[in-house]
């Protein structure tokens, strides 16, 4: 870098580049290159699956939305969704999450909320860096072992 002569005394003045406004172009930190924004959608789905893989719980969703989206998987031939029964808040740095689940009759339900809780809450902070403030878990029904599945139950018309 060549030097700067002040106009007014005369002296050398070292050039004002990198070393005064801080590092840019290659020698920058990747986080400081613009921004990452995740979609509630994309939460929802990790706190779903990640729900779903805690022994003990049968499904997600209350009644209605559970008996809802199994004519919807039905007609559209698919899968489950897996953001069934969670519900998200997602701001900048934090998310929030709310769980409807059904648990398998004999577990025991707080066991089960602390697992649940430390399962989502891993998911999602080790996949997205979003820190979860609360996971909120209303229990909504008890699968019995001789109840049929909303999502098993035939179709009288066929």
């Amino acid at each position: 870098m060549s030097d700067i002569i002040n106009p007014t005394t005369g002296e050398k003045v070292p050039s004002a580049g990198k070393a005064l406004t801080g590092e840019s172009g290659a020698a920058a930190a990747p986080e400081t290159r613009g921004r990452t924004t995740i979609a509630d959608s994309v939460v929802e789905k990790i706190a779903g699956t990640a729900a779903r893989e805690v022994p003990g719980i049968h499904s997600l969703g209350s009644g209605m939305s559970r008996t809802l989206g199994a004519v919807t998987d039905k007609v559209s031939g698919g899968r489950p969704s897996v953001s069934r029964g969670v519900k998200v808040e997602v701001g900048q740095r934090q998310a929030a999450v709310d769980l409807d689940v059904v648990v398998e009759y004999g577990v025991p339900i707080v066991d089960l909320a602390a697992n649940v809780r430390t399962s989502v809450i891993t998911a999602v902070e080790r996949m997205t860096g979003l820190e979860i403030v609360e996971v909120n878990i209303a229990v909504d029904d008890v699968h019995l072992p001789d109840e049929q599945d909303d999502e098993g139950e035939g179709s009288r018309v066929q």
